[in-house]
């Protein structure tokens, strides 16, 4: 019987890697041995520090409610991350041939078996480095899925291209992590006109800068700075559409007074408190703005036949095969051991150390 290696959370702030007994490989189905899995810290680390909402609350999915006094969610968490890049080792189907590289997205393990009835798994071209595949199943198409919304917008749901949104316009980010830096990517490779990327960390906004990017203070109103910048006509200033890419209510404020009146922003962000910064009396409600959230498991309504997730992992590849250079250089900020990862979670949960995008390596040859 095969055993596996798995990072799991007893307990806020107490992370271990675990042997587990891996079931036998069923008929279709498919054994997968990691090489490479990254750390999505905005998601993760609300585990590790105990303030993600699924632990006092449970969402009810027939009536779309969080239901409080009753977790959906508790400790020990087994299955944690989702951007792991595996090789198959063993195929019982013929979809998929041992040797080849897949992006997928089962947690911090250092083997899987999958169901590739049941499992999204892309299959990565020997052309894109593995590290970069740790984009391509999850994180990526949150990105992607961001930009569908904003076309989505502005057609009214007529959508022909993911650049429908942002083509010829006038954009901000807010939020310099990695969900903000791929979609600004994103923004810039689809033809906006300009692409601004606001964050309150220096760290974050150097990084912004070193990728082209206009790079602004989140607490030095960006908003007041882009409206005096960018002029459509008589009272009409600022971004056509604002991606909000960071998980603080003081964000999505600044995104929402940096909108042209009737603009547009999308949310990407994860939430784990309230929103005692947000004013909604203010710019929200006289602009007339739209505030969408463009939470991963839904694309636009109308447009689940056209835009499926292996659409937005494709479009994934293709930002990252035109940019892959920069991306390995300035977003994967840091290649450790799969060993160390318990470590490297717990120092980031704490604020002892600062990563961008941390990728735990399985595989010594990553390293």
């Amino acid at each position: 019987m095969r055993r596996r290696r798995n990072l799991v959370i007893r307990a806020p702030g107490s992370l271990e890697i675990i042997e587990e007994q891996l079931p036998e490989v069923p008929e279709g189905g498919l054994l997968l041995e990691t090489l490479v899995t990254g750390l999505s810290a905005g998601t993760e680390l609300a585990f590790v520090k105990g303030d993600h909402p699924g632990l006092r609350s449970r969402l009810d999915p027939d009536l779309g409610l969080f239901l409080p006094h009753s977790a959906g969610t508790a400790y020990p968490i087994r299955r944690l991350g989702y951007m792991e890049v595996a090789r198959v080792a063993e195929s019982r189907t013929p979809a998929f041939s041992e040797g080849d590289v897949l992006a997928c997205a089962y947690g911090h393990a250092t083997m899987h078996v999958a169901d590739p009835l049941n499992e999204h798994l892309v299959l990565l071209g020997k052309d894109l480095d593995p590290l970069l595949g740790v984009f391509v199943a999850h994180l990526g198409p949150i990105c992607a899925n961001g930009l569908l919304h904003a076309a989505a917008e502005a057609t009214g749901g007529m959508v022909r291209r993911l650049a429908d949104g942002v083509d010829g316009r006038q954009v901000l980010v807010t939020g310099a992590g990695p969900i903000g830096l791929l979609t600004a990517l994103f923004a810039r490779s689809l033809g906006a006109r300009e692409v601004a990327v606001a964050d309150s960390d220096p760290r974050r906004r150097q990084v912004a800068a070193d990728l082209g990017f206009p790079a602004l203070d989140l607490d030095d109103d960006p908003g007041k700075l882009l409206k005096e910048r960018w002029r459509h006509g008589p009272a009409d200033r600022g971004a056509d559409v604002v991606f909000q890419c960071r998980g603080r209510p003081e964000a999505l404020h600044a995104a929402l007074r940096a909108a042209r009146p009737q603009g547009s922003i999308i949310d990407l962000a994860f939430y784990t408190s309230g929103a005692e910064a947000v004013r909604l009396g203010e710019e929200f409600h006289h602009n007339g703005l739209v505030l969408r959230c463009a939470q991963i498991g839904r694309v636009p309504r109308g447009l689940t036949g056209q835009w499926d997730r292996a659409r937005l992992s494709a479009e994934t590849i293709r930002l990252l095969r035109s940019h892959g250079d920069v991306i390995r250089k300035h977003l994967i900020s840091d290649v450790v051991p799969y060993d160390n990862a318990p470590r490297l979670m717990h120092e980031v949960s704490q604020h002892q150390r600062q990563v961008l995008t941390a990728v735990f390596a399985v595989a010594p040859a990553y390293l």
